[in-house]
């Protein structure tokens, strides 16, 4: 039954959809030209040398933020942020760092066991106690499990996510004999297990769905929906599931969710991205 209003989506599109599609097409185009380029781990630059005097408490002044890292999707890499993070290190955010899991990952905890290593590395590095993560699909969901069931909270301050299927999604079940698929299904051990008390878990969300996400089925399932979370849920109108790393409207909104981190500490509702 969860289909079937994706399927008469299609059978009957809108203007919009036919905007979103063909934006999804160019997008993918862009991608496939520039995903050998992220095919490699970032280099690990050393830690930046210590400024001494005062410093600045405008935007641009990023000293005080958090690292922010980025986690790709299904069969991807870190080549999907490229846009990403320029904005934010356009708007002072120093260390903005990327993670790529490896093609051949084929569970969702061993990923979060990866993650969980990464971040303290990250910590050790920047000499921060805690990270910000930004997850796009699958990639959110492995940083949700070490963030939930991992301690990764005390890790991490803020998770943002993009087109997450939180709840699952049925259009999982068409990718035949992939663990990972499986594990991104509705009736899912996964799922199943984020959906369980988490009443100690300090992180903030902010999960980004939009109502033109073809890959999450339905679209709702992108959204964070726990009774013991400090969550908050962005609707995004006319945008498909990879444009939502690259729209430009939905960077602001992130920016936007991470400088409020610093301040927000109750569970907040919903919001909407034109």
């Amino acid at each position: 039954m969860g289909a079937l209003p994706f399927l008469r989506t299609i059978v009957r599109p809108s203007a919009a959809l036919v905007r979103s599609t063909v934006l999804e097409l160019l997008i993918l185009t862009v991608h496939v030209l520039l995903y050998p380029t992220g095919l490699a781990q970032e280099r690990r630059p050393p830690p930046p040398p210590a400024v001494a005097g005062p410093r600045g408490d405008q935007e641009g002044d990023g000293e005080d933020r958090p690292p922010v890292l980025l986690l790709h999707g299904f069969i991807d890499n870190r080549s999907v942020f490229v846009l990403l993070r320029r904005s934010l290190r356009r708007h002072g955010w120093q260390h903005v760092l990327t993670l790529n899991f490896s093609l051949l990952t084929c569970d969702v905890r061993a990923a979060a066991e990866l993650l969980a290593r990464h971040v303290e590395e990250v910590c050790d590095r920047t000499g921060s106690p805690q990270v910000d993560v930004v997850g796009h699909s699958l990639g959110g969901l492995i940083a949700r499990y070490y963030v939930q069931r991992m301690g990764g909270d005390a890790r991490v301050r803020m998770l943002v996510t993009l087109g997450t299927p939180h709840a699952g999604t049925h259009l999982a079940g068409i990718v035949p004999g992939h663990p990972l698929a499986r594990q991104m299904r509705p009736d899912s051990e996964i799922v199943a297990e984020l959906g369980e008390p988490a009443p100690q878990c300090g992180t903030q969300f902010v999960s980004f769905w939009s109502d033109l996400d073809l890959i999450m089925i339905p679209v709702e399932t992108a959204r964070i929906d726990h009774p013991d979370l400090i969550s908050r849920s962005v609707r995004v109108s006319g945008v498909g599931h990879l444009a939502l790393p690259v729209h430009t409207e939905v960077a602001v909104g992130i920016r936007q969710a991470l400088t409020m981190a610093e301040t927000t500490d109750g569970r907040a509702g919903a919001a909407s991205v034109a």
